[in-house]
């Protein structure tokens, strides 16, 4: 796989912002496409022209920036969303139909045979219009697998680029995702993409398994934002990628948490201190083993360096710290306690930190120390 060429089309300013609450200004949407594109990323798409005046309006003003990156307009199979997209000055667009009976029953009143004319016909107009079509399977993963396959088969004889494979609901695990995208990719010679939801908390690593069936495109959204649970995180399907697999995607992960921190203030959403990749807490160690063995080589609890994706390694002192971090932290300060000192030490930390639900500061741990005993400066 090390050598496999493997596409980030990151989709924060449609899915991401189709979450629920989430609604980005003009300004903010420029903001993050900007910083996207300086950083790599290869595709934005960038919204959905037919929603109106405003979305149009900030998809106008992306597309007049000048990106290094492919913009797509997300449509559905309509000629009025295609005719948007085309007065948004956009040059790609991605048609999205349904594929699995649920869908299909919701959307066309169970007549497959509609929707698959709508798509012809609309993918025709597209395509005479000068624009370059990608497909999507809405509900892929719960679509009869034939009648994905036809859907798939069609839209690449009619002039599709790309079919994208939708785990729309979540529901998919690896080993099956894997298997369903090698019959796709098997079946299809134009390349597959990704778009996983993380409703039971896989869609990283359903992306990463139907990267390993052939896939060659991933959606992904700057902290995972997205409609529900959520989708693939940028960050992490970038660090995963090298992580594991070696590929590297030409994206400036020395960037990420500065991207995170943009979105979660454009979004309001802050990130949970466990997110990875972007998390407070992800190169913070507190627990006396963790931190004694970081001590004294990172690599032992750390997956990679903090300084690869932007952050900083912190010792944080708590309740489960130990003598080694607190010694460390103390002689940083110019402190020097004997071991009976610093195990009465430690028990105040443990106390408090119980207290007041959380680490201490640095002035705090100096504080007990000066409440216990005079300290012996070096």
């Amino acid at each position: 796989m090390k050598n496999q060429s493997i596409q980030i089309n990151d989709t924060t300013l449609r899915d991401g912002e189709q979450a629920a609450g989430i609604a980005f200004n003009i300004e903010e949407k420029i903001a993050i496409a900007t910083f996207l594109d300086s950083i790599g990323v290869q595709e934005l798409e960038v919204g959905i022209p037919a929603m109106g005046h405003e979305e149009a309006e900030s998809i106008r003003a992306i597309a007049n920036l000048g990106l290094n990156a492919n913009l797509l307009g997300w449509n559905r199979a309509n000629l009025s969303d295609i005719q948007a997209s085309l007065n948004c000055g956009l040059q790609r667009v991605h048609i999205s139909v349904p594929v699995s009976e649920i869908q299909i029953a919701a959307k066309f009143h169970g007549q497959w045979r509609v929707m698959l004319d709508r798509l012809r016909n609309v993918i025709n107009f597209a395509l005479d219009h000068g624009l370059a079509v990608s497909v999507g399977g809405e509900d892929s993963s719960r679509a009869d697998e034939s009648f994905l396959l036809d859907v798939a088969g069609l839209a690449q004889s009619w002039g599709a680029f790309r079919f994208r494979f939708c785990d729309t609901v979540g529901v998919l695990d690896p080993l099956t995702t894997y298997n369903k995208v090698r019959q796709l990719v098997s079946h299809l010679s134009i390349p597959v993409e990704m778009h996983t939801h993380n409703d039971l908390g896989l869609a990283t690593a359903n992306a990463l398994a139907g990267i390993q069936a052939g896939a060659l495109s991933v959606n992904t959204t700057v902290n995972g934002l997205g409609e529900r649970a959520g989708n693939a995180a940028l960050e992490e399907v970038v660090m995963a990628l090298r992580r594991i697999y070696g590929i590297q995607t030409g994206i400036d992960a020395k960037r990420l948490l500065e991207l995170s921190r943009l979105v979660a203030k454009a979004s309001n959403c802050p990130v949970p201190p466990w997110k990875p990749i972007v998390g407070d807490n992800v190169f913070a160690h507190e627990s006396g083993i963790h931190a004694h063995g970081v001590l004294q080589n990172p690599v032992t609890y750390e997956p990679f360096a903090p300084e690869d994706v932007g952050w900083e390694r912190r010792f944080v002192v708590g309740k489960h710290s130990g003598r080694h971090l607190v010694l460390s932290v103390l002689q940083q300060h110019g402190i020097i306690l004997n071991s009976e000192e610093v195990q009465s030490v430690l028990a105040a930390v443990r106390h408090q930190a119980v207290e007041v639900k959380r680490n201490l500061t640095v002035e705090e741990l100096l504080s007990l120390v000066s409440e216990r005993f005079h300290a012996h400066a070096i």
